[in-house]
């Protein structure tokens, strides 16, 4: 038995089961106990009214037994009518006038006894106690089948529920186990090698929660994938790019195409420096990935970081003839750093703000409080992206400057933004990127203040 719809099923049906017996049994049992229990009372009173009308018409119990026995309603020929009662009955002094079980006639009763009876009350006084037992009576033909038809009745309904919980522990499995065969099916899709499979959500239960991470995790892996496999191409273009400049300008220098100069030998170390560069950026986000990247953070001065950012750019700036400007807040707090990377983060930032800025434009590096953080943020005023394409600026690989792809005048190896959110996020950081009133772009570094 190895189908969970099968274990459901048969679960379902032996809990309802076992739960119609017992409420059968209970209230067969209940039943009998309270109809024997009424038939006592009922005729235990109608036994006592006879007698109190006898000896208030004859004065004493002399000749009472025969009086009862062949009273109407107890015709020995009568199957539907039960047969006399066994009884005991005892005078006002407790002697025993009608023998029963357990009694001769004449006995005296002890009082303990006779507390235990049914005293019998004429004008007020107590002439006689009717000792019975719960055997007084016995169940006639009629009461019989009328306790037989009720348990038929229980068995009926028992089973009746139980076809009704058969039916219903059916459909049940079957919306439980559904989506499970879904995920199955899909997980094992996934497993060949096709992703992004998704499976219907009919619930808000457990298993419409899974259903829904499911699906979630199957989109993420299957968008994984694809990045994956751009990025693989990515790299691959990006490698290919240098490679082709270094072999094409050594082959040609070695066939004399070219004469040995150093301005040739010039171009074929660009090359090999650009891939040397897209190289170790590799190398520093397959670190981060892992969380193997080095960091040892201390508590840095943000505007002492933001002035050696400022002077590292300073001549690039200037050659470029574009203005680059600090604005930094007082009594700023610390910040706990490893300050090469978060160097190396800025840097990134600002090498990026500086390919994108025409000549005559202007970078602003700036470091202030915002709650209980501290934002380091750097905006341009170049030429921007497109609000599409501002949730992309960080992916690995991704420029957002199409038409200089293979520009490799100053170009990135567009893995500088990625690095920077790495760093970041390590640093228990945000890294932002939003579009100004004035045009351009402005990237933000939320930190933690220390103290």
């Amino acid at each position: 038995m190895r189908s969970i719809t099968t274990k459901l099923i048969i679960a379902f049906l032996g809990v309802s089961l076992i739960s119609i017996i017992m409420v059968a049994v209970l209230v067969r049992w209940n039943t009998r106990q309270e109809f024997d229990d009424f038939v006592f009372q009922r005729n235990s009173s109608e036994m006592v009214t006879l007698l109190m009308n006898y000896y208030h018409m004859q004065g004493s119990w002399q000749g009472v037994e025969p009086t009862i026995i062949m009273q109407p309603g107890y015709p020995a020929d009568n199957p539907g009518f039960r047969k006399p009662p066994i009884y005991t009955l005892a005078d006002q002094h407790g002697m025993v006038v009608v023998e029963g079980p357990g009694y001769s006639l004449g006995e005296i009763v002890p009082p303990e006894y006779l507390e235990l009876g049914i005293p019998i009350k004429v004008d007020g006084r107590v002439v006689g106690t009717l000792l019975l037992g719960r055997e007084a009576f016995q169940v006639n033909a009629m009461e019989t089948s009328f306790i037989h038809r009720i348990g038929s009745f229980l068995l009926t309904v028992g089973f009746s529920v139980a076809g009704l919980a058969l039916i219903l522990g059916i459909l049940l499995a079957y919306n439980i186990t559904r989506p499970i065969h879904q995920l199955t099916q899909v997980t094992r899709e996934i497993s060949q090698g096709t992703l992004g499979g998704q499976v219907d959500v009919r619930s808000r239960d457990e298993i419409g929660r899974l259903s829904e991470s499911f699906n979630k995790m199957s989109a993420d892996l299957a968008r994984s994938n694809q990045v994956r496999k751009q990025m693989t191409a990515d790299i691959a273009h990006e490698l290919r790019t240098p490679l082709s400049l270094i072999i094409g300008q050594a082959e040609a220098v070695h066939d004399g195409v070219m004469p040995p100069t150093l301005e040739n030998f010039e171009i074929i170390r660009e090359g090999a420096g650009r891939l040397e560069r897209l190289v170790d950026d590799l190398r520093i986000l397959s670190l981060a990935d892992a969380g193997e990247l080095a960091m040892a953070p201390l508590p840095i001065d943000p505007g002492k970081l933001v002035r050696e950012v400022v002077s590292m750019f300073r001549s690039l700036v200037k050659d470029k003839q574009i203005t680059l400007d600090m604005q930094l807040d007082e009594d700023l707090p610390l910040i706990s750093i490893d300050p090469g990377r978060m160097t190396q983060v800025l840097g990134n930032i600002v090498d990026n703000a500086i390919r994108f800025t025409p000549q005559g434009g202007r970078i602003i590096l700036s470091a202030g409080r915002k709650d209980d953080q501290v934002e380091l943020a750097v905006q341009d005023n170049g030429r921007g992206v497109s609000a599409d394409e501002l949730g992309r600026i960080f992916d690995r690989l991704y420029r957002a400057d199409a038409s200089r792809q293979n520009d490799h005048n100053g170009m990135g190896s567009g893995l500088g933004l990625a690095i920077a959110r790495s760093i970041v996020e390590m640093h228990g950081g945000q890294i932002q990127s939003s579009l100004p009133d004035g045009g351009g772009l402005r990237i933000s570094i939320l930190l933690p203040s220390v103290g």
